[in-house]
């Protein structure tokens, strides 16, 4: 799958905006400020109806304006019969996406479809920052290629929600109704299991990849792992909300469940975090969004979209050239990558022999 076409209106810094795209390889070229990844944020909004960097659509609203539309033609490998024109519209505070002008019922029913992988400055926070964080990463990759878990992660975070508000009902002393808090733990069980099971497989599956990415990434002989932590390793559910009661009951939330599940980056037997240094970070964060990208296409048997945003400043000339490489050999479908330096990216791009697209924003 393809993106062929895309139409911008009041998107960020983009009052109205028509580009074309190339197959293979699209460098999109600016000075800093000009919107070169305000444009890879509007691809992001078609695979995932949302930002890649604001939980918050008013965000994305140009200046003095109460809309916004996003409109991408994709293509089956460039095929003019394949056309699917996806939409993002968000207006006076409600976003809807369409697929060829038919709306979805719930914006989740569009997640997958067209699988894309974002490659950002940002990344080192995956490693750097909380759990919460690591949580949703993981959880999106799934989900891209997993519908069922993405459902289940929703059910499961409404149920949780429901039963955070009770407990703090009850400490609060609004009332004592405990009865409910066992009619939650009933209910979720099921989605928590099924959680579970389905990180700790998918971190199995990735593994081999991640793995081989980074060695190929770092070229040295670094041994790196990432380790599942959750509560549910060595306890049954049902025991562990049992074990949890007195506690919830005293802090007013939930302190047993998938939501306090953590995610291990290791590096030569210890954390990253601590003792990987600033290259070892960004070879990590890119092998994983590397295997990310071999997951998905595996499940999906189709190439997601993959976006390359700032790498050039953030990667050392070693890191870069062996990226390029691997773009240059095909092994990626369609990429996006913006730069401020036309003269470089022409010369790694021509160095590398890959058929690409200039694509200048002023």
């Amino acid at each position: 799958m393809v993106l062929k076409n895309l139409f911008l209106t009041h998107f960020k810094n983009y009052n109205s905006a028509e580009f074309s795209f190339h197959e293979n390889v699209n460098c999109i070229l600016g000075n800093n400020g000009s919107g070169k990844t305000n444009l890879l944020d509007a691809i992001h909004y078609l695979s995932f109806c949302k930002s890649y960097f604001t939980a918050q659509d008013n965000f994305s609203l140009q200046f003095n304006e109460d809309f916004f539309a996003i409109h991408g033609d994709f293509y089956a490998d460039f095929n003019e019969n394949s056309s699917n024109r996806i939409s993002c519209i968000y207006k006076n505070g409600r976003k809807s996406m369409k697929n060829n002008q038919k709306e979805y019922d719930r914006l989740s029913d569009h997640i997958g479809l067209y699988p894309l992988i974002m490659v950002s400055p940002y990344d080192n926070d995956i490693i750097n920052e909380g759990s919460e964080l690591r949580r949703k990463f993981f959880d999106i990759i799934i989900s891209q290629s997993d519908r069922e878990y993405l459902s289940q992660l929703i059910s499961y975070q409404k149920i949780l929600n429901n039963k955070n508000i009770v407990l703090k009902q009850i400490l609060n002393r609004e009332h004592q109704n405990t009865e409910l808090l066992q009619i939650y733990n009933d209910q979720i069980a099921p989605f928590a299991i099924y959680i579970f099971e389905k990180r700790n497989s998918f971190i199995g599956s990735i593994l081999d990849d991640f793995k081989k990415y980074y060695n190929y990434l770092a070229q040295n002989s670094e041994s790196v792992d990432i380790v599942y932590e959750s509560q549910l390793q060595n306890t049954i559910f049902q025991e562990g909300l049992k074990s949890s009661e007195i506690q919830d009951l005293k802090s007013g939330f939930s302190n047993f469940g998938i939501h306090k599940d953590d995610f291990k980056f290791i590096i030569n037997e210890n954390p990253l975090k601590r003792f990987g240094s600033q290259g070892q970070q960004k070879s990590f964060a890119l092998a994983l969004k590397l295997a990310q990208y071999d997951y998905i296409y595996k499940c999906k048997n189709s190439k997601p979209l993959l976006l390359l945003d700032d790498i050039f400043d953030k990667l050392d000339g070693r890191r870069i050239n062996q990226l390029l490489e691997l773009v240059g050999k095909h092994h990626f479908g369609q990429v996006f990558i913006t730069d401020t330096d036309e003269a470089r990216i022409k010369e790694i791009l021509f160095q590398h022999d890959i058929e690409h697209k200039i694509i200048r924003i002023e």
